[in-house]
């Protein structure tokens, strides 16, 4: 990628497959409220927007603060037992790593559990800056969130390239002014993703070694 130097990843469907872990730790929430529990699909099509954002919709508002709680003391234990990394994940931050670029993460996911995430999957050592909407007013598809890494790596919208997994994903590449690649291994169809119109959309995270060579 001629002038590129800041590659900024998503983390969950991107580099890290917490989708277990996130179903999980949901149904054990609505059980505990005596709610229904849900299918992983309903589950997955509801990430990407933060945990409390994951709950808002399947919880009534006054319980919502409480079945926060829930969520998140169960999901301390089970996000490091089923996440794992996409095949491949590990080697192309390697690989990016090794050519000069400057890595970062930006995620809607807790500052908390995205460290959990990062160092429990030892990939601390890969990343520049790592910034959660948690940190932030406003959330993705706001771009916010890159244009604060951005400004803190001091790299220019031409040079940086995004790489998320969702609609949300691509809409704030694209208010940021940044060339978006997307992976089709995340919440959103590819379908979704197609009508967003990304610079790159890719079936796996392993195919980003061909763009980047």
């Amino acid at each position: 990628m001629e002038n590129i130097k800041l590659v900024i990843f998503d983390l969950d469907g991107t580099l890290i497959d917490a989708y277990q872990a996130i179903v999980k730790s949901f149904n054990h929430t609505m059980q505990r409220l005596g709610l229904s529990q849900r299918k992983a699909l309903v589950i997955r099509r509801a990430v990407g927007w933060g945990d409390k954002n994951l709950l808002r919709p399947f919880v009534d508002r006054k319980r919502l603060s409480y079945a926060l709680s829930i969520y998140r003391r169960q999901h301390r234990k089970t996000i490091l037992r089923y996440a794992r990394l996409f095949s491949g994940a590990k080697d192309i931050l390697v690989f990016l790593k090794s050519k000069g670029y400057k890595l970062a993460v930006a995620s809607n996911r807790p500052t908390k559990f995205s460290w959990l995430l990062i160092r429990g999957l030892k990939l601390e050592r890969y990343f520049a800056y790592v910034l959660c909407a948690d940190r932030l007013k406003r959330i993705k598809p706001h771009p916010q969130i890159l244009n604060k890494i951005m400004k803190r790596l001091k790299v220019s919208p031409k040079q940086t390239i995004y790489v998320g997994d969702m609609v949300i994903d691509a809409q704030a590449g694209q208010r940021a002014k940044i060339k978006t690649i997307i992976i089709t291994t995340g919440s959103s169809s590819k379908q979704e993703i197609r009508r967003q119109r990304p610079y790159r959309i890719i079936n796996k995270i392993s195919d980003l070694t061909r763009l980047f060579a």
